[in-house]
């Protein structure tokens, strides 16, 4: 398959719906794309009603295209990362796997437009991070869950008040960073750099301020990081989990049992934040970003190094510090849920303490005059009571 047949394909397949983040090919299956979390079959022309195992490795290859180590990858390890770019339409990132003894292709969309704080809606404290020093900031979520956009966001209000040098490890580089006040430069996984772990000890001779992780894989990656951070540098980097306390103990899972003292106490000294964020359903359509913000202090510093325990979970540290601007995935569906940006189904399916969540929504209703007063369907038997009424006289 030559480019520009590829080319007309994805355009196609953009202008199919709206709200595309992923565009996916699999053998047997019509090319797909994901629309506000939904899979719907697209039909471009000529029609392809299923994609056979020889279309969807044309597709793999014309993606690939010269670049020998993306086949190695593939060959070796049975995936491959890359990112593509379709002209000045759109950019993806891309995972290339085998699956079944066929290959499969999921392509996902990222923004053209450089992600701001503004444009996201996000709170004033991720200011306050952008202007961090020095420590590590993680963002954590499911994948999919835009931890790349927020992180870009943040970086942008660096590039846009800060004269820093800052160097960024991707896989693959997803927003392009123009310089501002800031000098960037970015280096991408495979073309730039063959490791994370590599990347980062090289990054530490580059003389930067700021350092973004793409993604905290391993313990090599994740002792570098710390070293950075602790050396004055400012690291920024994404885990796979979805709450504070998880993200701790991911890290500290990727280390053996007797190194956990030390590592809690490194941790404790250099961990900056740790933003959760998922994307809830939103109503009429579309979804929104819900996020669990977690600074630091002497509570948040003492069940990191010590662990967590009665009265002194995260959770019961980050719902008590929300003048801060701290917040706890509950606090944020339920200003979404008064707000009428998400429904009462979907504030109890993302809550973490459903019992207080129905409570607060049983409350809202009864504000706004919406509980249920229907009749229960109950009688009360008066011909039981007469006798009753009649001793009673």
């Amino acid at each position: 398959m030559k480019q520009a047949e590829l080319n007309s394909i994805l355009s196609a397949m953009l202008d199919a719906h709206e709200g595309i983040s992923d565009l996916v090919f699999s053998t047997g299956q019509p090319m797909q794309v994901e629309t506000f979390g939904v899979l719907k079959p697209v039909h471009v022309f000529p029609s392809v009603k299923k994609l056979t195992r020889f279309q969807t490795e044309q597709i793999a290859l014309a993606i690939i295209g010269p670049a020998r180590h993306l086949l190695r990858d593939l060959l070796i390890h049975g995936a491959c990362d890359c990112s593509y770019a379709l002209r000045d339409e759109a950019r993806f990132r891309v995972n290339i796997f085998r699956q079944r003894g066929s290959l499969a292709i999921v392509m996902r969309k990222a923004q053209t437009d450089m992600p701001t704080l503004a444009s996201l809606g996000l709170s004033p404290i991720f200011r306050d991070m952008a202007k961090t020093k020095n420590g590590l900031i993680l963002v954590t979520g499911a994948t999919g869950s835009g931890k790349t956009t927020t992180l870009s966001a943040i970086l942008n209000e660096i590039n846009e008040t800060q004269a820093v040098h800052a160097v960024t490890l991707e896989d693959p580089i997803e927003f392009i960073h123009q310089h501002k006040k800031a000098t960037f430069n970015q280096r991408e996984l495979g073309a730039d750099f063959d490791t994370f772990p590599n990347g980062l000890r090289s990054a530490l001779r580059q003389a930067p301020k700021v350092i973004l992780v793409g993604e905290m894989r391993d313990r090599a990656t994740v002792e570098i990081a710390l070293t950075a951070a602790e050396t004055g540098h400012l690291v920024l980097s994404t885990i796979h989990t979805i709450n504070a306390g998880q993200s701790i103990n991911r890290i500290l899972g990727m280390f053996d049992l007797a190194e956990e003292t030390q590592l809690r106490l490194r941790l404790s000294e250099t961990l900056r934040y740790i933003v959760s964020q998922r994307l809830a359903p939103k109503t009429g359509g579309g979804r929104l970003l819900i996020n669990e913000i977690m600074g630091t202090n002497l509570r948040v510093r003492e069940a990191v190094a010590l662990g967590e325990a009665e009265g002194r979970s995260f959770y019961d540290i980050i719902e008590a510090n929300a003048t801060f601007g701290w917040t706890t995935f509950d606090q944020s569906l339920s200003r979404a849920y008064q707000s009428g940006l998400i429904s009462a189904d979907t504030a109890d399916l993302y809550a973490t303490n459903k019992a207080r969540m129905t409570r607060f929504i049983d409350g809202v209703k009864k504000e706004r005059g919406l509980v249920n007063d229907a009749p229960s369907g109950l009688k009360l038997d008066l011909e039981s009571l007469a006798p009753t009424a009649g001793a009673l006289r």
